[in-house]
This record gives C-alpha cells, structure tokens and sequence, in this order.
C-alpha cells in the first residue's frame, strides 16, 4: 500500500512538472507573440515614412540626397564663411565640386528611388520603433527602473538624429570634398556611379547615428551590472585608440582635420557615457541601502 502511495505521489509530482514546463512553453510563445505585434506595428510606421519619402521624392533627391554634391551646401558655405573671416586661404573655400554621377544599370534609377526611400523611411521612423521596443519591455521592468528609463526613447531618438546630422552635414561633405578633390592623374575623369555615392552616403549617415547611441548602450550594459565607471575610466586609453580607429575607418580620408572632426565628438559622447554609468552605480547603491533598511 504505501508502495502505491509512493507511485501516485512521484506520477503527481511529475504530471506537475509537465504542466509547469507547458505554461512556461507557453509563455515563452505569448511573449514571441506579444513581441511580434510591436514590431509588426513599427514596420508599418516605418512603411508610412517610406511611402511618404517616395512621394515627395523629387525634393528629398535634390535637396538632401544630392546636397553635398553641391557647392552651395550649407557646410561648404560655412567653410567659406569661415576661411574669409580668419583669412584661412582659398584652399579651405570649396568654389566647385567636379565629379559626375552615372547610372550602369537598366533600373538603378528606379531601385535608387526605392531605396533610398526606404533608408529616409527608416530614419523617420526609428523612434517610432524604440517607443514599441520600450512598450514591449515597459511590463517587465519595476517601477523605480520605470521611472529611471523613461527618458529612453526621447533620448535615443534624440542621439540617433544628432547622429544623423552629424554624419550628414560635418562627415559626408568633407569626405565627398577630399574624395573628390583626389586624383591620380589629371587623365582619369571622376564618373561615380549613384549606387556608389548613395551607399557612401548612407554608410557615413547611418554609422554615426549608431555610434551616437554609445550612452544609451552604456545605460543598458551599466544596468545590467557589465559595466561600472572604474572600469570605463581604467579603460579610457583603450578606448581611445579604439575611437581613432573608428575615425579612421569612418572618414575615407587620411588628413588628421577630418579624423579630429570624427574623435572630439566620440570622446564626448565616452566621457558623457561615464557620466552615465556613475548615475546608474549611485541609483543601484541607494537601492541597495534603501532594501536593507
């Protein structure tokens, strides 16, 4: 008799099992699920966007596309300005920008319009993805880690389009300018095809609007306990050199100008990423007081 109670007991402990894993199967589907949804949601956001920059293609190619081909840029201007009022000589003042760009293929001028109104889609319509990112992670998170990331969207998106600019109106105009401006031999002729000049465009745009986020991704790992100020600021001479790198590698050009142009904002954004990291090891430490007591 108690052998059979024994049986029944193991047989029950393990009917319970079974269950605990399927709820926890589950579950583990409904959050695929819920997570699906969002980002279901932020493709049809960034589906509108598209549509939008595909319509009013015509301004969005001449205007800001094909702006810093052209010597009236705001940022070719105000090197201008600049070179006139600290008498810097005509070599820093951008006068003309000879190259030509060409098109190889039957339909890259339709793929051009096309992809690049997705690439305007998905800039316009990056917040939008992080406000559905933060509703799908909002419900996990306590209410004090509420409170203290609430300010997540709003300072990503803000991040990533300064990024943008940054990349947009300082990078990719003095790259164009020394690109250009290079030649082997005066023989050979610039003719750039458009899927040439619109990846470098987007590579240098979209690149600086994702290392931007460096502070966004410094409060992550920071709040997960990866990443603590002693071991940034012990860090810092590697990091450095790793921003050096990232200066070079983002800027196609070998003048330390342009590099200094690329790292002074980096460091910045490493020194302020510390600042960072300090806030959330005090947040963490008060909390820790405040449970003992």
């Amino acid at each position: 008799m108690m052998f059979k109670k024994n049986k029944l007991r193991e047989w029950l402990l393990s009917l319970k099992k079974h269950e605990d894993d399927s709820n926890a199967e589950m579950s583990f589907f409904g959050h695929l699920d819920v997570l699906r949804k969002h980002l279901i949601r932020a493709a049809l956001a960034i589906a509108i966007t598209t549509a939008w920059a595909f319509s009013y293609y015509d301004f969005i190619f001449d205007k800001i596309i094909l702006g810093p081909k052209k010597a009236d840029f705001l940022t070719y201007r105000t090197m201008c300005w600049i070179a006139e009022r600290f008498k810097l000589g005509t070599d820093y003042c951008l006068k003309e920008i000879n190259f030509k760009i060409i098109n190889t293929e039957m339909a890259g001028q339709f793929n051009l319009q096309l992809n690049s109104s997705v690439i305007i889609g998905i800039i316009l319509g990056f917040p939008y993805l992080l406000f559905e990112i933060w509703l799908f992670i909002k419900p996990a998170l306590r209410v004090k880690e509420r409170k203290a990331a609430s300010g997540f969207v709003f300072y990503a998106s803000i991040l990533f389009l300064s990024g943008i600019l940054f990349g947009y109106y300082i990078i990719a105009p003095y790259s164009i300018r020394f690109l250009v401006g290079f030649h082997v031999s005066e023989v050979i002729e610039n003719q750039i095809t458009i899927d040439s000049y619109l990846s470098s465009i987007v590579t240098l745009t979209l690149g600086t609007g994702i290392i931007f986020e460096m502070p966004v991704i410094v409060l992550i790992f920071s709040g997960l306990g990866l990443l603590t100020p002693k071991l940034m600021r012990s860090s810092r001479r590697y990091a450095i050199v790793i921003m050096l790198i990232i200066a070079a590698v983002v800027t196609p050009t070998p003048d330390i100008q342009t590099m200094l142009i690329v790292f002074v904002p980096l460091m910045i954004l490493y020194e302020i990423s510390i600042m960072v990291a300090i806030r959330v090891e005090q947040k963490t430490i008060r909390t820790v007081h405040a449970g003992i007591r």
